[in-house]
């Protein structure tokens, strides 16, 4: 359904003016009074409450923007900078691609909700026809030709331009709006809305991903450089025992045999360092790869300061589980592709349905011939279009419109069943790993404990080297347990807190808490 309307030349240059500002805006547009888009690669879009609810269709964004990652200075080449676990989520944010193009997505689906709302305005067009035409008259006549009046039958004539000549200008200035589709357009909007807003949940979903990625590396990076330092100590350890043995030797207490096999071991401690030293430097060259910075950036990352301690989550699964349904931008996003599909069953339904339009136009012309002659032609025009048989095309959209969304809804409820089961097993995870620390906090304890007993006794005497050999190799190994089951424990909190929905930006789990394990902040 149509208006066409003409005004003259003047009316229809500001008109287009008017809309050639109004097209010049920048930015995405807005969905229901709201940013349509995040506001960059490494900010997460709001989500309300109500697009968080299990029945479709989601709604639009309510919540304010959670705050991004604190901006920091990529370049750390030159000097040591210390990062703390935000500093690294930052820089691995803001050079991931994966969430620029998550980004970039977002924003197209948001242009295109726009260009989908701009179905409720007028389109507006402005042309002008100028036509210039002209032609060449002819004259002379048919004669006898000679000197003596001879007749030789030659024709003569005399050819000239003529004036006839003519001018238009036509100015026109067309406006098309549509009346009424009985929900055709209304659904082709819904469905540009509810595929922007999952454009924008998956984009949550990307960077969260990347968050817990990132805490994966940091974690893994941490871990290598303390079990280094543990193997450093173990180093130092053996170092002593040979000295010990050697002390020994000299005092006529002791044989070369127990030279020789603490010495041994001293070799493979080193050996062992050597190995824990590659591990840590490849493990430094993959963060600073996921940073975006050179491998050779020196970085310096503190340890986990002692409130974050291992600890007990004291929510139950069943309390996360429905915190996930919640809060995971998946579900949502889930959600919102499945009101689209019944937006969609709108839109075909209306296809079959009649259609009211109306058509006027009016515009100027102007011949110029000599004089300047004006006319403003009009008409106004009310159609109905009633589609009769389309060879029953429409029905079989209708259909396949319908089977989209019952398809949808089954991935809802799958997702929703996936996200469930990634809570349950996290959860249960978290909690093996908890008891995984404090039995191996346990542990070293008591071969730390057996190791001071074993050179007690050799150094008296009463024991022998092997006896400090064994103790120090079950404390080395305890050592390497300690530093694994508690990193482990970290990268299952920050799974689990990925799960349920409340990992932020700032990589911080957001999951209640109880009182920390012993030894569990080391």
């Amino acid at each position: 359904m149509f208006i066409r309307l003409r005004v003259d030349c003047r009316e229809g240059a500001q008109l287009a003016l008017a809309l050639t500002v109004a097209a010049c805006a920048t930015g995405t547009p807005r969905i229901d009074g709201q940013a349509g888009a995040p506001s960059g690669p490494a900010t997460l879009w709001p989500v309300a409450a109500r697009a968080r609810t299990p029945a479709p269709p989601a709604s639009p964004p309510a919540a304010p923007v959670i705050a991004a990652a604190l901006a920091r200075d990529a370049v750390l080449i030159g000097g040591v900078r210390t990062l703390g676990l935000p500093d690294v989520i930052d820089l691995v944010l803001r050079n991931n691609p994966t969430t620029r193009e998550s980004w970039a997505l977002a924003r197209s689906a948001a242009s295109t909700y726009g260009a989908a709302r701009g179905a409720l305005l007028p389109t507006v067009a402005l042309d002008v026809n100028a036509t210039r035409t002209g032609g060449t008259s002819l004259s002379g006549s048919n004669g006898l030709n000679g000197s003596s009046g001879g007749t030789d039958g030659t024709t003569t004539g005399t050819f000239s331009s003529g004036a006839a000549t003519r001018t238009q200008l036509a100015p026109a200035l067309s406006l098309s709006y549509l009346l009424l589709d009985l929900g055709g357009r209304s659904g082709s909007i819904e469905t540009a809305r509810q595929r922007a807003i999952a454009a924008d949940l998956t984009h949550n979903a990307t960077v969260l991903d990347a968050v817990l990625q990132v805490e994966s590396m940091l974690f893994t990076f941490l871990a290598n450089r303390a079990l280094r330092d543990a193997q450093l100590v173990s180093v130092g350890e053996a170092q002593a025992d040979l000295t010990a043995a050697t002390e020994r030797q000299r005092l006529g207490v002791a044989t070369v045999q127990e030279v020789l096999q603490t010495r041994t071991a001293l070799s493979q401690a080193r050996f062992e360092l050597a190995t824990q030293e590659g591990n840590l430097l490849a493990a430094r060259g993959n963060l600073s790869f996921a940073m975006g910075l050179p491998a050779n950036t020196r970085f310096e990352i503190p340890a986990i300061a002692a409130s974050d301690s291992v600890a007990d989550v004291l929510a139950s699964v069943d309390t996360l589980i429905n915190r996930a349904v919640t809060a995971r931008p998946e579900l949502a996003q889930a959600r919102a592709e499945a009101a689209s599909f019944a937006a969609q069953v709108r839109v075909a339904r209306a296809a079959a349905l009649p259609a009211l339009s109306l058509r006027a136009s009016t515009g100027v012309t102007s011949t110029y011939t000599g004089a300047t002659t004006t006319t403003r032609p009009f008409s106004v025009g009310l159609g109905l279009s009633i589609p009769v048989f389309s060879g029953f095309s429409a029905q079989y959209d209708i259909r396949a419109a319908r089977e989209q969304y019952e398809a949808s809804q089954a991935r809802v409820a799958t997702v929703q069943q996936q996200i469930s089961v990634q809570v349950f097993t996290a959860y249960f995870q978290l909690r093996a790993a908890t008891e995984r620390v404090r039995s191996a906090t346990d542990l070293l304890t008591s071969a730390q404990q057996s190791a001071t007993v074993a050179l007690a006794r050799y150094r008296e005497g009463v024991g022998t080297i092997v006896d400090v050999l064994l103790a120090r190799s079950a404390l080395a190994t305890a050592r390497a347990e300690a530093v694994q089951s508690r990193w482990q424990w970290r990268m299952a909190l920050a799974q689990l807190s990925h799960d349920a929905g409340v990992l932020d930006l700032r990589g911080q789990p957001n999951l209640p808490l109880g009182a920390g394990a012993p030894g569990g902040n080391r």
